[in-house]
């Protein structure tokens, strides 16, 4: 018998994306609701009980008040809002971020998908701070560009408004001024942080792809390491990985530019070491697809391995 699975607000950025990629596939069974009847809690508590998994593309309140829904013991949860990436009892689902985490999110029955920032941070921190060769207090700054789809349905409409002079004229901004945004408590407590990073990230007038960025100022780490030691350590944490993979460094010193829409329509994450024997600083950047190993790829993989299906599935570039 095939798994079913109900997203519960399909109608978003996110939700459409994970449909896509999960309505042509014959080894699931897609349950939907009528669009009359989405604020009908009766029936949409009937699906969110009767799936094999749950897939929350809402608000953060929305979500948590459909996870409030669900009595059925024997139902999944995959969280795509930021409701419960930090949350005692939900697995964090960024498989390749520990050689233990898809076994983690394999037996969860809850599992929370990361935002598409927090994934290039994670990826490019974590493994550092686990080998002792950046410090857990070390003061990270992040900067970087998303597409503007990475800001929901309603930074899509401003971005594509062409009546709007206010953002046709503009290739990009900054945003996240009040210091306080949402991706941080999870950047802090999977790369391992003591303290939040400072966080300045802009978008541009582009759909999606993105561009993380962080600077490390090689006098102020513990330990004496070079670019090559960095680039050592991260090629290792990956190693194997297919979605995940470290850029050679012979590479990435003959580019003139990185591009953020390099890996669009991917569930690919690639990282980058710039930097030279002789740089006192390289600069730690991850390029993915804010849509796809940010989002709606990274969720159909975490839903893969929930079924106990190789990562890949149906995420074929």
């Amino acid at each position: 018998m095939r798994p079913t699975i109900f997203i519960d607000g399909e109608a978003g950025t996110t939700g459409l994306q994970i449909r896509q990629r999960l309505e042509l596939r014959s080894d699931i069974e897609l349950v939907t609701i009528d669009p009359e009847k989405r604020k009908d809690q009766v029936a949409r508590s009937n699906l969110l009980n009767g799936a094999d998994i749950v897939v929350l593309c809402l608000p953060d309140n929305a979500a948590r008040e459909s996870v409030g829904l669900i009595t059925n013991p024997a139902v999944k949860v995959l969280d795509a809002s930021s409701e419960h990436r930090t949350t005692e009892g939900w697995t964090f689902g960024f498989p390749e971020m520990s050689p233990v985490q898809r076994t983690e999110i394999a037996k969860s029955k809850r599992v929370s998908n990361p935002g598409c920032w927090s994934t290039g941070v994670i990826a490019l921190l974590r493994p550092l701070v686990n080998a002792g060769v950046l410090s857990a207090d070390y003061p990270v700054s992040v900067s970087g560009f998303s597409g503007y789809s990475g800001g929901g349905n309603s930074m899509i409409a401003e971005f594509e408004d062409e009546t709007n002079s206010a953002y046709t004229d503009v290739p990009c901004r900054i945003y996240g001024l009040e210091m306080q945004h949402k991706h941080l408590p999870e950047i802090q407590k999977y790369a391992g942080l003591r303290e939040p990073p400072l966080f300045a990230p802009s978008v541009g007038r582009y759909r999606q792809g993105m561009i993380v960025d962080v600077p490390i100022s090689l006098s102020r780490l513990v330990a004496r390491v070079s670019p090559a030691d960095i680039h050592a350590t991260l090629l290792k944490a990956y190693e194997g990985q297919s979605f995940v993979q470290v850029i050679p460094q012979k590479q990435s010193v003959g580019l003139k530019f990185l591009a953020p829409e390099g890996l669009n329509g991917t569930n690919d994450l690639h990282i980058y070491v710039f930097g030279t024997s002789a740089s006192r600083h390289v600069r730690l950047v991850a390029l993915l697809d804010n849509l796809g190993k940010g989002a709606s790829g990274q969720a159909v993989q975490n839903l893969n391995i929930m079924m106990g299906l190789p990562d890949g599935t149906g995420l074929e570039s």
